[in-house]
Formats: C-alpha cells, sequence, structure tokens
C-alpha cells in the first residue's frame, strides 16, 4: 500500500497507469463513489496487490524503503543491489514483506437493529471487539436496559467479541451525581456488579469496558475501589475488564474529566485501558483537529511512564467536524462529518485540501451557498496511518474507534495493510 495526495491534472485513469493498478481497484480502496471527481490534497490508497514496484522517474532506494516501510538495507538485498544509488525507470523491485504486528481492535456502535447488523457484518473482520453503547447506570443501582441481542449475534458470526460498556451517561452528557451515588455505596456497588454479571451471561458478552466520565475528583480512591471489584468479581467468569481515560499528559493534569481518573492505579488494576484521544476539536469548541497526533503522542508518553504498553489501547476517531466561521463560543455546534462526506463536500465547493504537518490532519476551507465562511478538519489515509505508527513504535495493545456508522473506508484499508488483527472468539 501507498498513500498518493492528488495533484492538479490527477485523475483515476493516470494514476492507474502510473501505479501499475486498475481503476476499479483505486475506487474499491477509497470507497469512492464518482470516479471522476478529484480534489487537490486528497489522500488515495495505492493498493499493492503485488510484492513489487516499478521504479519510477524520480524514485530513490531510499524513498522506496520509506514508502514500503522496510530499511535500505533490506530492499537492496533482496534485489541483489550493490551500489543504492544505481537504480532506473522501469526496473522491477521486489518488496519485502515484513511480518504484520497483531494487535487488537476495538469499535463502540450507537448503531442497532437491521442498520447495527449491516454495520457489524462490514465491519467485524476487522475488529476484536464490538461495543455497544451503552448500559446506563442509574443513582439507585439499576441499569437501563440495552435492545443489542441482534447485533451481539452479528458479532459472533465475524468472530467479534462482545464488551458491554457501563456509563453514568444522562440526559445527553456524563452524569458526577450518578457516578458518586454508585462509588460511595458499597452495597449498591454489589447490586451493580451482580447486574453486569447476569447480563454479560444472558447476552453473551465476553468482556465489561467502564466509561465513568467527570467523576467528582474527591471520589477518585473509590472508583479504583469499585474496579477493582469488578476485576475481583469478573475474572473468576474469565471476563476481561477494561475502562476509558481522559487524555491525561501529567498526573496532576487538573479538571473534572481528568483527576478521578488515575492512571498509574487503572493500569495495574485493569486488563486494558482505552485512552479517549480525541475531541481536542469538538463539536462545541473552536476549530482543530480531532485527534491532532502530536497532542495524541503527549498523551501516550505520559501513559507509557506509568502503564505497560500491552495495556494500552489508543482511541481513534472516524469523523470530523464542519464549523461555520468566524467561531463564536456558545453558537450553533459544529455538525459531524464523515471523511468520505468532507472529501465531497470540498469537491463540490472546489476546495483545495491542505495538511497539518504538526497535527497530522488534513482540513480545508469553503463558502457556502449564503457565503458563509467554513472549515473541516477530519480524517485521511495519511492521519490514520500517522496514528498506526505510533502503535506500532511503541507496541500498544491495540486501537479503539468511536463511533461506528460513519463512512472510512480507507481506515478499514490501511488498518489491514498495518497489521493483523486478533480474533478471540
Amino acid at each position: 500500500m501507498q498513500i498518493h495526495v492528488v495533484q492538479k491534472g490527477d485523475t483515476l485513469y493516470k494514476l492507474a497507469q502510473k501505479f501499475d493498478v486498475t481503476v476499479n481497484d483505486l475506487v474499491n480502496a477509497n470507497g469512492l463513489s464518482d470516479a471522476n471527481t478529484l480534489v487537490i490534497g486528497q489522500s488515495l490508497i495505492i493498493p499493492a496487490g503485488a510484492t513489487t514496484h516499478k521504479v519510477l522517474v524520480g524514485d530513490t532506494l531510499w524513498l522506496l524503503a520509506r514508502r514500503y516501510g522496510v530499511t535500505l538495507q533490506e530492499l537492496a538485498a533482496m534485489n541483489n543491489i550493490s551500489n543504492p544509488a544505481l537504480i532506473y525507470p522501469g526496473q522491477q523491485l521486489v518488496i519485502p514483506q515484513a511480518a504484520k504486528p497483531s494487535i487488537e481492535v476495538n469499535a463502540y456502535t450507537e448503531k442497532f437493529g437491521a442498520a447495527g447488523i449491516a454495520i457489524v457484518e462490514e465491519i467485524g473482520p476487522y475488529l476484536t471487539y464490538l461495543s455497544p453503547f451503552s448500559y446506563r447506570l442509574q443513582a439507585d443501582g439499576s441499569i437501563t436496559p440495552l435492545d443489542d441481542s441482534a447485533i451481539i449475534n452479528a458479532a459472533y458470526q465475524t468472530r467479534t467479541a462482545p464488551m458491554m460498556v457501563i456509563t453514568n451517561f444522562e440526559n445527553g452528557t456524563f452524569s458526577p451525581d450518578i457516578a458518586h451515588a454508585i462509588l460511595s455505596n458499597p452495597t449498591l456497588q454489589q447490586s451493580v456488579i451482580a447486574s453486569i454479571l447476569a447480563t454479560m451471561k444472558q447476552k453473551g458478552y465476553t468482556a465489561l469496558n467502564v466509561d465513568f466520565e467527570y467523576v467528582p475528583p474527591a471520589d477518585r480512591e473509590l472508583y479504583n475501589a469499585f474496579l477493582q471489584k469488578l476485576v475481583d468479581n469478573l475474572h473468576p467468569q474469565n471476563y476481561l475488564v477494561s475502562a476509558c481515560l481522559a487524555p491525561k499528559t501529567s498526573a496532576n493534569q487538573t479538571g473534572t474529566l481528568y483527576e478521578a481518573h488515575d492512571y498509574a492505579a487503572m493500569g495495574r488494576i485493569l486488563d486494558f485501558v482505552v485512552l479517549m484521544t480525541y475531541e481536542w476539536g469538538w463539536s462545541g469548541g473552536p476549530p482543530r483537529a480531532v485527534a491532532p497526533l502530536n497532542e495524541v503522542n503527549k498523551v501516550l508518553i505520559y501513559a507509557l511512564s506509568v502503564i505497560p504498553s500491552q495495556k494500552i489501547v489508543m482511541g481513534m476517531p472516524l469523523y470530523g467536524y464542519d464549523w461555520t466561521l468566524p467561531y463564536v463560543q456558545g453558537a450553533k455546534w459544529a455538525p459531524t462529518v464523515s471523511p468520505q462526506a468532507a472529501v465531497n463536500r470540498a469537491h463540490q465547493f472546489g476546495a483545495t485540501i491542505q495538511y497539518d504537518e504538526e497535527g497530522q490532519s488534513p482540513f480545508f476551507q469553503y463558502y457556502d451557498k449564503e457565503g458563509r465562511e467554513h472549515v473541516v478538519w477530519y480524517e485521511d489515509a495519511r492521519s490514520v496511518q500517522a496514528k498506526f505508527n505510533l502503535v506500532k513504535a511503541y507496541n500498544l495493545r491495540g486501537v479503539s474507534y468511536w463511533v461506528l456508522g460513519v463512512p472510512f473506508p480507507q481506515n478499514w484499508y490501511v488498518l489491514q495493510a498495518n497489521f493483523t488483527i486478533k480474533k478471540l472468539v
């Protein structure tokens, strides 16, 4: 696989000729709905159907080694090249095939019924876990039921392990009061744990994910103790236990979102943690990349200082946002946009896609039919490849996606090109 950035004058036919692939290969790898519309600055996956590369004008052995993720020495040795400077256009090079690392892949879904089943059937082959969102805990210890049986069955058909998600989510936000009610009452906790176990057995769940957000900072130790109780009760039944962590860059980071999330303790107690490394750019905030690589990396550096790498699952977004400018705090929130829709919008309004090198994220600006200026930040093949490079560099357990139902075919192609996805069922 290669990633090509569309230049002026590019067409799919020309690119197919240049890279020795078919137009259909390009259409399928990139999920293109219209083969005739390309946008300058758009990233395109060039699928590598073979293990050879025909040298083009401007190619160097060093550049090709970087492109294919091998060393210069490996590439030279494979092709009996004694002088790496001597390659020529038209020469066929054999590309060494490195073993792909194995990772676990989780994805949350809010889609149920027929639509949810269709998504699981399509994406399930790329997943280790499917996490229906969510079972909502109430202050009295009861749990709001979820109509998830159909998508759980679909998950098993693709050998995807269903992971039960419990939250303190209520009325569109996370409730500190619900979290406190549960965490401060040991009797209530036993009732909650009994309900969780009953649900997991009845529905066929194999793991539990705890997504408690905005936990009161004073309840930090109570939260750690609750997670330990969950592990003590679920491990004897062979269930895995994980939790979501707010994206911290230090142990003493302030703010209600962060303070009760004890990276060191949770890394010690749990089987793995899911870092919510997204939403720097969010619907109600000022425009910026949703998951800028430089910010994600800061969180990983801190997490790795207190949590083993094989317990860390890095969060990844499948979406972007379209902000109307100028940004006004408290005004209308930016709507979500899929990567596919973002590129289509850039084409519709004649925008050129740009790329932020520091954040490793694509963006573009345009004026709508009413003359209002917009800026769109989203994800593409380049941005997800950059994140996968971090997963490999740090030897992380895997990645976790928020949220299924947002079309992003490139992501799944790049994921499979980089990794072997572990299956637990």
